[in-house]
């Protein structure tokens, strides 16, 4: 059967069932289950290099314009420089943790994959994330300071942001980032085409600036660079915050997205 040129283009901007979505989730899912451990560390390192854009892009426009703009206005430029890194990540198919804390985890509740393969999954792309991370932070305490670009007075006032937190608030705050990103992961799958994918990145990221939620990958490149062109933050504040950010990541993307998704879109599909 011949289809017209019209009849394909229907077909391509056809919104996908949430069936398909879920298969493409678990397909997806199982091919990084499936990936070595090596591929997917340096995946890994290569999206916390890539995300600490986001980090050197809002510290230079805190720079430029802290004396110049309302601190209102100030926070929403912030909000919009966030998604930078995320957009790399995301488009680039690099291997960022809080993506996985809802996309590895689908192919376990479907009983396709173990949890020890999700725990090595995770630690794997966790420690990527966080060295690439700790790169980028170390490039972000001595280039930018040299280039005259940035003050690193603009790096604690953005860590301060998240360390002047108990650990409830902090657990609550990473909650609904991680589960912002469970979403994100969900959505970008039910998407076709690249310029939809960027609008869905830019959307939902924008909404974790523009809140000032605690994502522990991005959170922990502003609270380290933070910690080494600063004495006022310390390794106790970094861990205070990577420890409850990382923990309400993984119950915001396990529990509000990837059992919940597939509760409902299961028994569908039975």
């Amino acid at each position: 059967m011949n289809l017209s040129t019209d009849e394909i283009k229907s077909a391509l901007n056809k919104p996908k069932q949430i069936n398909e979505i879920l298969d493409e989730q678990i397909e997806s899912a199982m091919h990084e289950h499936n990936r070595s451990n090596q591929d997917l560390f340096l995946s890994a390192v290569s999206a916390g290099l890539e995300i600490g854009f986001s980090v050197f892009l809002m510290a230079t426009i805190f720079s430029l314009f802290t004396a110049l703009l309302n601190p209102a206005v100030l926070h929403v430029f912030l909000a919009l420089a966030y998604p930078l890194g995320f957009i790399f990540v995301v488009i680039g198919k690099s291997e960022l943790f809080t993506e996985h804390t809802t996309l590895a985890v689908i192919p376990v509740l479907n009983k396709n994959a173990g949890i020890r393969s999700l725990l090595t999954l995770w630690i794997v792309v966790y420690a990527g994330n966080l060295l690439g991370g700790f790169f980028f932070s170390w490039i972000l305490s001595i280039l930018p300071a040299k280039l005259d670009i940035v003050e690193n007075a603009s790096f604690l006032a953005l860590a301060q942001k998240l360390t002047n937190h108990s650990w409830q608030v902090i657990l609550g705050s990473a909650i609904l980032a991680g589960w912002l990103m469970g979403l994100l992961s969900w959505l970008v799958t039910s998407s076709q085409e690249t310029i939809s994918r960027i609008l869905i990145v830019t959307l939902i990221t924008s909404v974790i600036g523009i809140g000032g939620l605690h994502h522990s990958i991005v959170g922990s490149i502003e609270v380290f660079t933070a910690m080494l062109t600063s004495t006022i933050i310390t390794w106790n504040d970094y861990l205070h915050v990577q420890l409850w950010a990382t923990a309400g990541n993984v119950i915001g993307g396990v529990v509000f997205v990837a059992f919940i998704k597939f509760s409902h879109v299961n028994p569908k599909k039975n």
